[in-house]
């Protein structure tokens, strides 16, 4: 279904929100994996509070849609996300990859209720969520698979290993993405490792592919939908062209901040930041919704 002004509204609110809680967890925290944290939060936003079949008391439920965040060092957003959906107590928040906390860098799936997967070894992701799409298969469930990759770890080879799986053995109940910043913690990802021609790199291991602006609420529904809508026997890879530090404007675009800490002045900074994004985030909304 086409997305009404008010879904989109309420998406962009969630979205904000779960931006200001992130800076505040890597803030709580002395630092964190802001910049890829906040490009992919839109993605996160959108699958949990528009898609994802999931419930809240029963966190374990057979039938739940799986979430993979193969980057999972995007893990403080991740966090705010689990957090404020209601899995874990906010307050866990506080006490993000400090000594003795449950939350760790990388989520734990044993100690992180929500978490499908523990990750954060890069290039892992995508096998899991074949795996998770195939048991479906197998014991005839409906429920989807979602996964996330980050564009840098597509320089791991497993990745492509798992795409000619997920080819192999149709599993279009899996709806990839990758969040393509463009950045890693090296430099710019066509610095260390040319990914280019991503697109037509995907679609020749057998995946029809969609490319978005994944920083853009209505474009995400959009490219959902289709996946949703997908007739064929091949799987859907959405490459979601996003910004570094979405959000922040002192930290976007810069692969310095793939991992950072906000001092007093950098903290009220990112805040005021947040909100003038906002702003301009619900114009386009004003502007282009339907």
């Amino acid at each position: 279904m086409p997305l009404t002004k008010q879904e989109w509204l309420d998406l962009e609110k969630k979205a904000h929100e779960l931006r200001k809680l992130t800076l505040d967890t890597t803030y709580w925290a002395g630092s964190a994996h802001i910049g890829g944290g906040l490009s992919v939060l839109d993605i996160m936003t959108v699958l949990y509070h528009k898609y994802m079949n999931i419930k809240v008391e029963d966190p374990n439920w057979e039938d739940r849609d799986r979430f993979i965040l193969s980057k999972g060092h995007a893990g403080v957003s991740y966090a705010a996300t689990l957090c404020d959906y209601g899995f874990n107590d906010v307050e866990m928040l506080k006490t993000f990859n400090l000594s003795g906390s449950k939350m760790g860098m990388h989520l734990d799936s044993n100690k992180v209720v929500g978490v499908d997967a523990s990750t954060g070894s890069l290039g892992h992701g995508m096998s899991i969520a074949v795996g998770t799409a195939l048991a479906a298969r197998l014991q005839g469930k409906d429920y989807k698979t979602f996964v996330v990759l980050g564009d840098g770890e597509c320089d791991e080879g497993s990745n492509w290993e798992a795409a000619m799986s997920a080819v192999h053995y149709k599993t279009t109940n899996m709806i990839s993405f990758v969040d393509r910043n463009k950045c890693m913690i090296d430099g710019r990802t066509e610095d260390v490792m040319n990914l280019e021609p991503f697109c037509a790199k995907w679609e020749a291991f057998g995946f029809i592919v969609k490319e978005i602006d994944g920083n853009n609420i209505r474009e995400l529904c959009e490219a959902i939908d289709f996946a949703y809508e997908n007739k064929t026997d091949k799987p859907v890879m959405i490459v979601a062209n996003t910004l570094k530090g979405c959000g922040i404007d002192f930290i976007e675009d810069d692969y310095l901040w793939h991992y950072g800490a906000f001092d007093d002045e950098k903290y009220e900074r990112g805040k005021k930041a947040l909100e003038e994004s906002y702003k301009k985030r619900l114009a386009r909304v004003e502007k282009e919704a339907k």
